[in-house]
Parts: C-alpha cells; structure tokens; sequence
C-alpha cells in the first residue's frame, strides 16, 4: 500500500498554493451555519512548528458536515487538498465538500510530525552523565544518577517544551546542557555557591515536564500537566524520592527550593520565588537558555521569509533583526 508522505511545511505555503499534504489537527473547532450550509475550522500543524487554519464550508446537509467533523479526533492525522490564501494576513486552507479530506491511520502515512534534535542526542547524553558524575557529594551523586538511569529513554527524546524554546526532540537533553553550562561559569565566579546544588538542581529541574508534556503525533500539554505544572510535579516526585536518601536535610531542602522556583517569578509559575543563591543562579540560567533559544528560531524561521531587515515579533512587543 502506498502511503501519503509530508510535501510542503506549513511555513512554505504561499498565497494560491494549491495544497495536497498531510497534517495533525491541533485544534477542531464546532460547527456554525452560514449562508450554503454548515462549516467548521481546523488548526493544522507539522513539524515545522507553525500552524495553518483549515476552513471547510459544507453543503446544507447538516449531518453530512457532521459525519465529517467526527470522524476528525484529537490529534488525527489528516490527508487534505484545497487553496491557499490570506485571511487578516494569516495564511489558511479554504476547502469545501468536493475537496478531500481524510483521517488518516497510522498504517496509511509516513512522516514525523515533531522536529528531529538539532545536536547528537548521544553525544548529549554522555556530556550529561559526566556532569552528574562530577558531582562530589556522594549522596547527592548517586541520587541524581539514579533519576537520570530510570528515565535514560525518555529524556533522549522529550522536548523541552511545547511551542516556546527547544520544541523538538532531544531538546530537553539540550535545554539542561546549556543550564548546566551557565551554571558552571556562576560557580566559577561565585565560589561561594555549592556547585553541586546548582549542577543536581540543573540536572533535575525540568524533571516534572516527562509528565506536562505529551509528544504523540504532536507535542501537547497532558491533562496532569495542565492542572498541576511541571514545578509542582517535578518537586513531589523528588520529595518523594529524598524520603529514602541518605543527603543531608538542609541539602533536601535547598535541592528542592531550586527545583521548585526555578521560574523566578509567581506570575512565571513559581510557588515561590528564589531565597538562595544557588536557585537565583538557576533561574536566569534558564531563562537565558529558553529566552536564546526562542529568538534564535525566530530568526532562523522568519530570515528567508522577508527581504526586510526587521520582523515584528508579537511575543516581545518589538522589531528583531533578521540579518
């Protein structure tokens, strides 16, 4: 059987394109009447990390529309045709019921929906393993190594976040190397911070987002991720493995207070904010490697898409320089 492969990212897609691919629906939104009949939108996405609305305007047969639109399930992979064009200077799919559009079974295409890693994920892994074994408290050693053993697999792969900064695979792996690496020179200047609170706290942040965030056809936010956050989820499994650790109580609890504020701010999603040098160090630690990594890819994204030397970008509220 022939399978249906991805043609066009959807950040090639211009205006009177006529476009055959591939797709994951990220959002489905419900069916509203207009003038011909009934239609309904999806929001499409692929692995070059943006998103498409798809609009389709059905005939007058309310039930035809609606066997359509259920046949369409979370994070359904569709195979769908129709023509490109702007919409309040969006770009969307424009289709109606002589168009096709098909959900697809996993049987039927063939394509990674999620961007691959951008760095060796081996070679990542075994920098990340020495910088746990350079930890000198034994304790603190061998309860982080312990962590990293159990979920060697999946940290190979797991993003490092959903849509923001190293949304990709192995990108978690490469967020905690770059964290690591700031942390390091902080110790070097400071020497006066415990480098191995900071490099266990670096190790062990993000260790909650394993569980926030799902990566299936799509990377999405889980339901426990969603209610609780992966600062909370990150802290109560690692209160709970310290229970039976022989490290030190004050270092518990400092290894904890990083994880947990790691954020920096309450309105960032930190419980509460930093009260110790090591958890200040962290935080802008992470905020560097998140805040690079998201202007990096916006460069990189938007260079080739313009002759202009400026794009706005709306998430900082100002022009970035492309050149």
């Amino acid at each position: 059987m022939e399978k249906y492969t991805k043609k066009q990212p959807i950040n090639t897609i211009n205006e009177n394109d006529v476009v055959e691919d591939i797709f994951v629906v990220k959002i489905k939104k419900s069916i509203r009447p207009y003038t011909k009949g009934y239609s309904f939108d999806l929001i499409l996405s692929d692995s070059s990390g943006g998103s498409l609305e798809y609009k389709y305007w059905g005939g007058p047969n309310e039930e035809e529309v609606k066997a359509v639109f259920n046949s369409i399930l979370p994070d359904s992979v569709v195979f769908i045709t129709g023509r490109a064009g702007k919409y309040n200077n969006k770009m969307q799919i424009s289709a109606n019921d002589t168009n096709q559009l098909k959900v697809l079974t996993p049987e039927e295409y063939e394509a990674n929906f999620i961007r691959g890693p951008k760095k060796d994920v081996e070679l990542m892994y075994t920098k990340l393993m020495e910088k746990a074994n350079s930890i000198e408290d034994p304790a603190i050693k061998s309860f982080v190594l312990e962590i990293l053993g159990e979920f060697e697999d999946k940290l190979k792969i797991h993003p490092g976040a959903i849509m923001i900064h190293h949304a990709w695979k192995g990108g978690l792996v490469q967020h905690i190397l770059e964290i690591i690496e700031y942390c390091e020179t902080s110790s070097e200047l400071f020497s006066e911070l415990d480098r191995d609170i900071l490099i266990a706290g670096a190790l062990l942040h993000d260790i909650g987002k394993l569980e926030e965030i799902e990566a299936t056809t799509r990377l999405k936010g889980s339901r426990k991720g969603q209610l609780i956050s992966h600062l909370v989820i990150g802290v109560n499994y690692l209160a709970e493995k310290l229970k039976n650790s022989s490290i030190d109580e004050l270092k518990k609890e400092k290894l904890l207070h990083v994880v947990l504020t790691h954020h920096g701010k309450i309105e960032h999603g930190s419980p509460k904010p930093p009260m110790i040098p090591e958890a200040f160090a962290l935080y802008y630690a992470d905020e560097l490697s998140s805040k690079l990594s998201e202007i990096v890819d916006f460069v990189e994204e938007h260079k080739n898409k313009t002759e202009d030397d400026f794009m706005f970008s709306r998430r900082h509220g100002s022009n970035i320089f492309l050149r």
